[in-house]
């Protein structure tokens, strides 16, 4: 499905970039790991010149770069801090990591990209809909301000990209999954509500989000740019 295709994944470290690099692989890609944590590739995707220098360095390795992964989710320590506490300073730097890089990541992506390459980027059911605050009852915690701000834009501006970039013969697509389960960081009773609300009754496996990226990045959805892929079992539907 991804044969010879070289991709590259910005948070492949993360708890869905894990999968997404397994996923690539599985389907004969080569994944590129890029991710400050990555033993081989270690980015810093708020460093603008970090970047430009891993699409160089990559492509000088392998003369083309197929795709781009964007699923990297830095975040300040305070990140999850109720509305009336958000401290400016704060979501600014949220913003600055979250969605700025997505600009430099594009830019230099057209550079290398050829026809028939494509972009995934992630969103986010709440860059989509509104945010259901009961599922936090009992838990302490809150959905961050800043979360659905800086979806929404990353799911907006793939419309934009892909617009911009499409007689290039290249695609831009978004993935935005529902909850994912992670018991090291969430509340039990944050999964009791989330998997009562949802229409599947559970929140996803990380692995459940890495085939649609494949999909997307394939020459299966040759046709396909500009969309967001709801990966959220039900939640957006009802």
């Amino acid at each position: 499905m991804l044969k010879d295709k070289v991709i590259i994944v910005f948070g492949g470290c993360g708890l869905i970039g894990r999968e997404i690099v397994k996923d690539i692989e599985k389907k004969n890609g080569t994944a590129i790991n890029a991710d400050i944590n990555s033993e081989a590739y270690p980015t810093d995707i708020t460093d603008e010149n970090a970047i430009k220098n891993l699409f160089k360095q990559i492509y000088e390795k392998y003369q083309k770069i197929d795709g781009v992964v964007h699923c990297a989710y830095p975040r300040t320590k305070d990140w999850g801090n109720k509305f009336e506490d958000i401290d400016f300073n704060s979501w600014k730097k949220n913003v600055d990591m979250q969605l700025n890089p997505i600009l430099v990541i594009s830019q230099e992506g057209v550079k290398y990209m050829k026809k028939g390459s494509s972009f995934v980027f992630f969103g986010s059911i709440y860059g989509v809909r509104g945010n259901d605050f009961t599922i936090y009852e009992g838990t302490g915690g809150t959905s961050p301000a800043a979360y659905p701000a800086i979806k929404g834009g990353i799911i907006n501006f793939t419309k934009y990209l892909a617009s911009y970039i499409g007689h290039k013969g290249i695609r831009a697509n978004c993935v935005s999954p529902g909850g994912v389960i992670d018991k090291k960081q969430q509340h039990p009773k944050f999964i009791e509500n989330y998997s009562h609300r949802s229409p599947l009754k559970r929140l996803a496996q990380p692995y459940e989000i890495a085939p649609a990226v494949s999909f997307l990045l394939s020459d299966e959805a040759s046709y396909i740019t500009g969309h967001n892929l709801m990966v959220d079992g039900g939640w957006s539907a009802i």
